[in-house]
């Protein structure tokens, strides 16, 4: 086959693959450029949270807490602070789970909505405009935050999900507006709108080689020659 041939044969294939990879390459171009729209850290909601000054522990601090034994809980870690001017000590073990403790060794209990609400009010801009506060628990979580532990849902009026977790008395995770509509884009930009994690699928792997395929016969085609088109004050001589 001579070098034009090939040539002709290639646009070929550059024209059918086309027509094959175009709704994956739009889909992963504008959902690309919607992820990019705003900085990485507005999208996680990481403006909205508000500095939380750190107290030292009373120098008299006494913490009445027993771990369990090595092999009936293994524990993770232990943490002691100070929160709203009451010293707890939380403890995270292997399989996930996690506890609360006051200095003098009682446990703190799942936690209530009021405290839930009271906790975005003080770690959240705008925390004290709750709309809607909801439990989930583990197996029940909603899409937007994925993970498998009870958290109560506190909505802001803005549209900001804040998630707290029941056991862990933490702000867990901030989904804004803007989140929401990245996590939707980053499902498209996956191909995988029902779960959005799994980056490793056929119809992903199928799309993205057939685009790398037409890529690479565009490519070659950029070489291909080309005759001149003759001047229009040539044609006349």
């Amino acid at each position: 086959m001579t070098r034009q041939g090939a040539m002709r044969q290639f646009a070929r294939w550059h024209i059918r693959l086309g027509w094959l990879v175009a709704v994956p390459l739009l889909l992963w171009t504008a959902s690309g450029l919607v992820m990019v729209a705003r900085p990485i850290e507005e999208v996680r909601g990481d403006h909205l949270r508000l500095p939380v000054a750190e107290r030292p522990l009373p120098q008299d601090t006494r913490i009445a807490i027993s771990l369990p034994a090595e092999g009936t809980r293994p524990v993770r870690s232990v943490i002691t602070r100070v929160e709203g001017g009451e010293t707890i000590t939380r403890i995270a073990y292997m399989d996930g789970t996690s506890e609360r403790f006051r200095a003098d060794g009682s446990a703190m209990g799942p936690l209530s909505e009021i405290e839930a609400r009271m906790i975005v009010a003080r770690g959240i801009r705008g925390g004290d405009q709750v709309t809607e506060a909801t439990r989930f628990e583990a197996q029940d979580v909603p899409l937007d935050y994925r993970r498998p532990e009870a958290v109560w849902q506190i909505v802001l009026d803005d549209g900001t999900h804040v998630y707290v977790g029941v056991d862990t008395g933490e702000i867990e995770a901030v989904r804004t507006r803007w989140w929401r509509v990245f996590d939707v884009m980053w499902g498209l930009h996956i191909m995988d709108l029902q779960t959005r994690e799994d980056t490793h699928h056929p119809v992903l792997v199928a799309s993205a080689a057939l685009a790398l395929a037409g890529t690479v016969l565009g490519t070659a085609l950029l070489f291909r020659r080309r005759r001149r088109t003759p001047r229009p004050d040539a044609l006349g001589t």
